[in-house]
C-alpha cells in the first residue's frame, strides 16, 4: 500500500445480472475489465458473508465470519461449470433491474442451489469438493451443522436449543451430525460453489493487476456459528447469553450512544489462546482479499462495553485491549498485515499510537471536510499524510450529488467552493471532488461507483438510521461507458496513480 493508486468501491450485489442480484459471474468480470481500462489498481467490496433478511440483508450482520453469501453465486457460471442444466437457469422470475428484490432472489437462488446439490450427489468425482472441505474444516464443519440445526429448530437462537446441543456436549454433537448429515453436506456444497467462483474472480482481478480490498466487521453476531462454536472467547453467562454487548458511547451524533447488541470478546481468554480465533480469521480473509479493511478498528484498542438489559449505551464503560500484544501475535503468523483501519469518528491518542506503531493506514472521507458545524481539518486534503486511504464517501454516506442536493446547506457549499478556489460547476461536482482526492498525497484514493457516475440520493447504498430499503442499489450495464473509463484513466495518470 506504499505505491500511489486508486480504485472503486462497489459491492458485488450492485453488479448487473439477469438473476435479480449482482453475482460472481459475467458482470463481475466485465467490471474488472472496466477497472483495468480506467487504470485503476483497487476494487473494494463490502463483506461477502451470508446475509439475513431479519437483519435487513446487511452484509455487516451475518451468521458466520467465515462463510460466503450463497446469494452471490452465479447461476450462469453454475451452468458453465456443469452444476446446473441450461433449462434450470432460464426459469427466471421478473426481477427489477435497478434494485435487489431480496425475497424473490432468496427463493430463486434456493431453488437453483437445491437442484444443483441433488445433481451433485449423483456424481462420482468429488475430489475437488472433498479437498475444499478438508482445507476449510476448522470453520466449515461447525458452520454447516449450525445452519442445519437452526433450520431444524425453526430459526430459534442457539442459546434456546436443547441444553446438550447448546453447550456442545460431544455425544450430542456426534448425534446431530449423523441426524442432519445431508443438510449439513448441502451447506458445505454451497460454500464450495461460492469459494470456487470467488477464487476464480480474484485470480482474474490479480492477473489484471487489480487488488481486492475486502471488509470485515470487528464483531460477530450473537446468533452465529462463530459464537456458538467459540463460546469461551466471548463474555457470556452460564446459559450462554451475553453478559455485555458492544456499542459506542454518547457523542456528537447521539446523546444516548449506539447499542449494537453484538457480544463482546473476552480478551483475557483470547490472550491465553494467543488469539487463535483471530489468527484463523485473518488467515482466512487474507486468502480472500489482498487488503482488509477492519470496520470499527478502535475496538481492537479499547471498546465500549454495555451490560445486557440496558436500553441505551449511556451506562457502558471503556475496556482496554492489549493491542500491542494482539498485533505482535498476528505478525508472528503473517509476514505482512495489509490492513486498513476504519478510524472515523472520535479517535483517541491510544488508537493513533497503534496505527503509527504498526504502520496501518487510516481513513479520510472527503465529504466530512465540508459538512459539519466547523471545518473538519483532518479531512481536508492538504492535511493528509501519505499513509492513508481517502474516500469521496463510503457505503454509509450519501453520494456526492445526493449530499450536495439534499444535505449540504449554504455554509457547506460556500466552504466547498472556497476550498476549490472557484465556483464549482455543480453538474460536474462529482468529478471535481474525485480529482481533489486524486491530487492529495494519500497513497490510495477510493470512490464509490455512484460518485463516479454522478448519481444522486436514489443510488445511496445504506442509510444507517433506516431499517429497511438498504443494500438494494444496482447499476445498469449502459451506465458504465468507455468515456467514463477514459476520463478516469486520464486523471489517474495525471496524478501518478496509474
Amino acid at each position: 500500500m506504499k505505491r500511489r493508486g486508486s480504485g472503486i468501491l462497489l459491492h458485488i450485489t450492485s453488479l448487473p445480472s439477469s438473476f435479480g442480484i449482482g453475482d460472481l459471474g459475467q458482470g463481475a468480470y466485465k467490471f474488472t475489465d472496466f477497472l483495468r481500462e480506467a487504470k485503476q489498481s483497487f476494487w473494494q467490496v463490502l463483506p461477502l458473508n451470508p446475509t439475513d433478511a431479519a437483519q435487513g440483508n446487511s452484509p455487516y450482520s451475518s451468521v458466520s465470519a467465515f462463510a460466503g453469501n450463497p446469494l452471490l453465486i452465479s447461476p450462469g457460471l453454475l451452468v458453465e461449470q456443469g452444476f446446473l442444466g441450461k433449462e434450470d437457469a432460464r426459469k427466471l422470475p421478473s426481477f427489477p433491474k435497478e434494485r435487489v428484490d431480496y425475497p424473490a432472489v432468496i427463493d430463486f437462488k434456493k431453488r437453483l442451489l437445491d437442484t444443483a446439490y441433488q445433481d451433485f450427489k449423483k456424481k462420482k468425482n468429488r475430489n475437488d469438493y472433498e479437498r475444499f472441505c478438508s482445507i476449510n474444516s476448522d470453520w466449515l464443519e461447525d458452520y454447516a451443522l449450525f445452519v442445519a440445526l437452526k433450520e431444524n429448530f425453526d430459526g430459534k437462537a442457539w442459546n434456546i436449543w436443547p441444553g446438550e446441543i447448546r453447550d456442545r456436549q460431544p455425544e450430542a454433537l456426534r448425534s446431530a451430525k449423523n441426524q442432519f448429515q445431508d443438510r449439513a453436506e448441502k451447506e458445505k456444497f454451497i460454500q464450495y460453489l461460492f469459494f470456487k467462483q470467488w477464487s476464480s474472480l480474484k485470480n482474474y482481478c490479480n492477473r489484471k493487476d487489480i487488488r481486492i480490498i475486502g471488509d470485515i466487521p470487528i464483531y460477530v453476531n450473537y446468533d452465529s456459528a462463530d459464537t456458538w462454536s467459540n463460546q469461551r472467547i466471548f463474555k457470556l453467562n452460564g446459559e450462554g447469553k451475553p453478559a455485555f454487548v458492544a456499542g459506542v458511547p454518547p457523542d456528537y451524533f447521539s446523546k444516548t450512544g449506539q447499542l449494537w447488541g453484538n457480544p463482546v470478546y473476552d480478551w483475557k481468554v483470547l490472550k491465553e489462546t494467543r488469539y487463535n480465533w483471530w489468527v484463523q480469521r485473518m488467515e482466512h480473509v487474507l486468502k480472500l482479499y489482498d487488503i482488509v479493511r477492519i470496520d470499527h478498528f478502535r475496538g481492537l484498542v479499547a471498546y465500549w462495553e454495555v451490560p445486557v438489559g440496558e436500553k441505551t449505551a449511556i451506562n457502558g464503560k471503556w475496556v482496554e485491549v492489549d493491542a500491542e500484544d494482539f498485533f505482535n501475535a498476528l505478525f508472528k503468523h503473517f509476514f505482512d498485515l495489509p490492513i486498513i483501519a476504519e478510524d472515523l469518528g472520535m479517535i483517541t491518542a491510544d488508537v493513533r499510537e497503534v496505527l503509527k506503531n504498526f504502520g496501518f493506514p487510516g481513513m479520510k472521507v472527503l465529504l466530512f471536510a465540508f459538512g459539519e458545524d466547523k471545518p473538519m481539518h483532518p479531512y481536508l486534503p492538504h492535511t493528509y499524510e501519505k499513509n492513508c486511504v481517502v474516500y469521496t464517501g463510503t457505503h454509509d454516506n450519501n453520494t456526492i450529488k445526493g449530499w450536495f442536493e439534499k444535505e449540504a446547506n449554504a455554509r457547506d457549499k460556500k466552504r466547498l467552493f472556497n476550498y476549490l478556489g472557484r465556483k464549482a460547476v455543480t453538474e460536474e461536482l462529482h468529478w471535481e471532488l474525485i480529482r481533489l482526492a486524486m491530487t492529495s498525497v494519500a497513497n490510495i484514493v477510493i470512490a464509490p461507483l455512484q460518485d463516479l457516475l454522478g448519481l444522486g440520493e436514489e443510488a445511496r447504498m445504506n442509510r444507517p438510521s433506516f431499517a429497511e430499503g438498504n443494500w438494494q442499489w444496482r447499476f445498469l450495464p449502459a451506465q458504465l461507458t468507455s468515456s467514463s473509463a477514459q476520463r478516469l484513466s486520464e486523471i489517474t495518470e495525471i496524478y501518478g496513480r496509474a
